[in-house]
């Protein structure tokens, strides 16, 4: 199981939420009277629902305790449940099923969608952020590291699955009868500051199953870790200024129900 550590995360906060902002701004709704966020985290996302619309009842789903025990300290009037997102069905329809990067850690988005969609109340909306992994050199790179000759054996089985379906694929998915899907792709030129930030930025995500995979050998962590920056230091070079361009693609979708 991958471990999540809520610190580490939270290093990169502020371009980690921007993609959420964005994703919120293009909701149209007047005044749900409930709002779930699968995936929650810290809940930096989640209390932004909970800011827009202060009469909402808001929820925030995570697996990771370490990240929820971070969401608990913050004020607010949110719930906040320990569970996992994979296969967590609504009591009844929700006015609005948010996600800011968290779907892609699922597989099989063709069958994932259309349930996730079918627990969305009449009128309501489903919103999901997620990011175009397989495109990012960062992954690619840190694949190609956990393939290799010396990690194969011990890290190959930790790869993640391809997840993101196209844009496409994903209207197919969801339109029908008064429901057209919101889709888009947004390219953020992210500027990073300090020694390896690449690799920083990634400890918090896309390294978790590797680490995790590691984590009851210490010296094999550090020795993956040490791979991983010189293969990202090549794939993002420190340019003159002491900045590194970290561009970074998102796929979001705002899908509809017809009331």
């Amino acid at each position: 199981m991958t471990r999540w550590d809520a610190g580490q995360y939270l290093r990169h906060a502020g371009a980690r939420l921007r993609p959420a902002i964005d994703l919120l701004a293009r909701i149209d709704l007047e005044a749900p009277a409930t709002a779930v966020d699968l995936g929650c985290g810290t809940g930096t996302s989640t209390r932004l629902l909970a800011e827009r619309w202060p009469g909402c009842r808001v929820t925030g789903i995570d697996a990771s305790p370490d990240m929820l025990a971070r969401a608990r300290a913050e004020a607010g009037d949110i719930d906040w449940i320990l569970g996992d997102i994979g296969t967590w069905t609504a009591d009844r329809p929700v006015d609005l099923l948010f996600s800011n990067a968290a779907l892609h850690w699922l597989p099989d988005h063709s069958a994932l969608l259309p349930r996730l969609f079918s627990g969305v109340a009449a009128g309501g909306v489903l919103a999901m952020q997620v990011p175009r992994f397989g495109e990012l050199a960062a992954h690619r790179a840190i694949e190609a590291v956990a393939a290799g000759d010396r990690w194969r054996s011990r890290l190959g089985g930790a790869i993640p699955a391809r997840t993101v379906l196209s844009p496409v694929a994903y209207f197919d998915l969801l339109a029908g009868p008064g429901v057209r899907p919101d889709i888009w792709e947004t390219d953020y030129l992210q500027v990073l500051d300090g020694p390896d930030p690449v690799l920083d930025w990634t400890r918090g995500t896309a390294l978790r199953p590797y680490l995790s995979a590691l984590d009851s050998d210490m010296e094999a962590r550090s020795a993956f870790l040490d791979d991983c920056r010189a293969a990202l230091a090549e794939a993002y070079p420190r340019r003159a200024d002491g900045t590194t361009l970290f561009p970074f693609r998102r796929l979001f979708l705002v899908a509809a129900k017809a009331a």
